[in-house]
């Protein structure tokens, strides 16, 4: 009878649990993939595609069985399939906008960002989505590790620090051409239309020996978007709550043959004084913008693009009009900005290329009384050379930069011949670097390059990468040693020193700084059974600097006082992001970073200004396919800040509060040809203190006692012994805030 039994039982189980064997393809633009996971979800049953993206899966009848297809760089899906369809045919996986994009900023050559020996940080333009903004300068307030700085509580000018370090040690590029520098450093970056960006890319540490000066402390690239790649017409448009009005119009054209165009014109007004904390002044700048953006492709080998900037800003006291400009009736700080860019690419062949960019800016401004009229003209060239040779893959170039600059102040003023004396700077050089593949799994990068800076001579930059990955590129390490340098321009890229709040005061001629940094980089990309992928990596940094200019605000109130610093300076920390992508349209994107920056001199350890010890961002978004709804909430925690105080009895904190700025967005989708969109900014409502500017009432100073040196008195109606200053500074005066936008495109 047991035996019987056990005969019949095991005839149920062969009977009843029946073994399918299903079989498919994988690709990607009508390529096949190799390595995708194939996973049966809910168990531990899976295979690979072979390198004719091909896989064939085991497995006995369950109910509803679902397949999860996942790959490195690209989106993961889930399919459902059935008993009686064996053969599931050709899966076709789309590219993830995060994790395997092709990058240029690393090597100046286009490479897998998971191939790259270059830690290169990449975010498409469906990242900015997620918090609309009128520039590029304030979209990437999401970043981790970058922090858009505004220096001026009056005209709203910035830069953007990476790594806690000053704007003027960011190279920002334009299709990896330096067309933001000089003047354009403080004021140019608000005049890029956010619209025409394919994609930032970001590397974070001196970049010098491909790019040269500027590059000391990072790069951040622009990538244009291309006629291709482009609608044939589209418009995006939002109006905030406080009367801000942004629009962006792209049209994409056809020449003759395979040339094409894009034209994109960016308008942005906000012309709505408004002034919640009562002090008097205005707290956000009133503008009017305008930029016109025109980029030609004739087939693939040369590519021109145009753009014309044209600004009227002003912020000041709340009365003031443009026929106040310069006189002492009421303060205000009024900038005119006239700017044109010309740059390109010409490809001769797969291997040469020859890039180019000419850019001419006009400054017109004054600062309560001061004026400060300045122009500045780059022109820029260079060619490269690639060459592939078994385990060698060889860059070469040579570069040459001409900056012609002028102004009405003491930069450019001879003093043996009291006249107006224009600088002609001159900087020819030329790098080669080396990527060389030890073996399958392991690179190592060499580079070197020479400037000859027709001020201040002979000037090189080495660099060494290294980079190891496993089988799958699941897991990368990168390490990094380079030097960097850097030619100071102060009226150009210090805000402070232009506000006529203080004297500037140069001790000696400023010497170039120079930097060395090593950092270390670790990747890691997790796939979970249930199709979730979490993108995880970590990087630790060190920069010390020799030659730093470092302005003095402390030995006198009244002054700026510029010069190399005789001593080290240190700039250390490390930086996490972690991203996480799920199968029900969950995404995650959390960054923090923690900065150790501090100068030594004699024996003194200092803190520079507006460096935060530690940053946050953080982004949740979650997408409703059925209903064609998403919802973005974005995020960003600024630790304390060291703020330029006016002496020992400035009543202002020294330090700034830690603040957390949240913005949330809700997006509705019409047949992927129209959206609209809304949402809060600062839902927080965080705003500085009402007493950030020094006496808002006098901004003349027409109150204040001064001693035969030009220090301010302690006086009965001054017993702070201040005097009105506009650069104690670290967040907007824009609280909460409301926003509705729409976009429209045509195929």
């Amino acid at each position: 009878m047991p035996i019987r039994s056990f005969i019949l039982f095991f005839l149920f189980q062969i009977t009843s649990a029946q073994e399918f064997s299903f079989v498919g393809e994988v690709y990607y633009d009508k390529q096949p993939l190799e390595g995708v996971s194939v996973i049966l979800k809910g168990s531990k049953l899976g295979t690979i595609t072979n390198s004719k993206g091909q896989f064939k899966l085991y497995f006995t009848n369950l109910k509803n069985p679902r397949l999860i297809f996942s790959h490195i760089g690209y989106k993961p899906i889930e399919v459902k399939i059935k008993s009686n369809n064996l053969n599931l045919g050709t899966i076709i996986l789309e590219s993830d906008d995060r994790l395997d994009e092709v990058v240029v900023s690393g090597t100046l050559k286009p490479v897998s960002r998971l191939d790259s020996s270059i830690p290169v940080e990449v975010y498409a333009r469906t990242f900015f989505k997620a918090n609309p903004t009128a520039s590029i300068f304030e979209a990437l307030e999401n970043i981790n590790g970058i922090r858009p700085q505004l220096n001026c509580n009056v005209c709203n000018t910035g830069d953007i620090h990476i790594n806690g370090q000053e704007g003027s040690y960011t190279m920002v590029l334009v299709d990896g051409l330096p067309i933001v520098s000089g003047l354009s450093t403080v004021y140019g970056l608000s005049g890029i239309p956010k619209s025409l960006i394919e994609r930032v890319e970001v590397i974070k540490g001196p970049a010098s020996t491909l790019y040269g000066s500027e590059a000391i402390g990072g790069v951040i690239n622009l990538i244009t978007r291309l006629p291709e790649s482009t609608s044939k017409f589209s418009v995006d448009s939002f109006l905030s709550g406080w009367g801000e009005v942004n629009t962006d119009i792209g049209y994409k054209y056809n020449l003759t043959g395979n040339n094409s165009g894009i034209l994109g014109i960016n308008y942005f007004n906000y012309s709505n004084p408004i002034d919640n904390n009562q002090d008097g002044f205005t707290d956000l700048t009133l503008q009017d913008r305008i930029s016109i953006f025109n980029k030609l492709t004739f087939g693939k080998k040369l590519s021109i693009a145009s753009r014309f900037v044209y600004e009227d800003r002003w912020g000041g006291q709340m009365n003031w009009s443009s026929e106040y400009r310069g006189v002492d009736s009421l303060y205000g700080e009024s900038i005119y900005t006239s700017r044109f860019e010309i740059f390109g690419k010409y490809e001769f062949n797969s291997k040469f290329s020859f890039s180019f960019s000419f850019n001419d800016h006009n400054h017109n401004s004054f600062y309560g009384l001061t004026p400060f009229n300045a122009d500045q003209s780059i022109g820029f060239g260079q060619f490269i050379w690639n060459e592939n040779m078994k385990r060698h893959d060889i860059l070469f170039g040579v570069a040459y930069r001409y900056t012609y600059y002028d102004d009405d102040t003491t930069a450019t003023f001879n003093e043996l011949t009291t006249l107006n004396s224009p600088t002609n700077t001159q900087l020819p050089g030329v790098f080669i670097q080396d990527e060389i593949k030890l073996n399958s799994k392991n690179n190592l990068l060499l580079g070197f390059r020479y400037d000859y800076n027709s001020t201040h001579g002979n000037i090189f930059t080495p660099r060494i990468n290294y980079k190891t990955t496993n089988q799958d590129k699941s897991a990368i390490f990168r390490l990094s040693l380079g030097s960097g340098y850097r030619v100071a321009k102060v009226f150009t890229e210090d805000h402070a020193a232009l506000t006529g709040a203080r004297d500037i005061v140069f001790l000696e001629d400023l010497d170039p700084e120079r930097s060395w940094n090593i950092n270390a980089n670790f990747l890691k990309k997790l796939y979970i059974k249930q199709g979730a992928i979490i993108d995880f990596d970590i990087s630790i940094f060190y920069t010390q600097f020799s030659n730093k200019i470092i302005p003095d605000y402390d030995t006198d109130p009244n002054k700026i006082i510029y010069t190399n610093l005789y001593g080290e300076s240190i700039n250390q920390g490390v930086s996490v992001n972690l991203n996480l992508l799920m199968q029900n349209g969950i995404r995650v994107n959390l960054g923090a970073t923690y900065i150790d920056s501090f100068i030594d001199q004699n024996d003194l350890k200092k803190r520079p200004y507006l460096t935060e010890k530690f940053q946050g961002v953080w982004k949740l978004e979650k997408k409703w396919k059925s209903s064609n709804l998403s919802l973005d909430i974005t995020g960003s925690v600024i630790g304390p800040l060291l703020l330029p105080t006016l002496g020992p009895l400035d009543p202002r904190a020294s330090y700034s509060p830690a603040f957390h700025i949240i913005n949330i967005q809700l997006t509705k989708s019409w047949n992927n040809i129209f959206e609209t969109y809304c949402g809060v900014k600062n839902l927080l409502d965080f705003t500085p203190s009402a007493e950030s500017i020094a006496r808002s009432f006098d901004p003349f100073d027409n109150g204040v006692s001064f001693d035969v040196e030009g220090n301010a008195l302690s006086t009965q109606n001054n017993p702070f012994a201040l005097t009105f200053d506009p650069s104690y500074v670290y967040a907007s005066n824009q609280g909460v805030r409301f926003f509705f936008g729409l976009r429209w495109k045509l195929n």
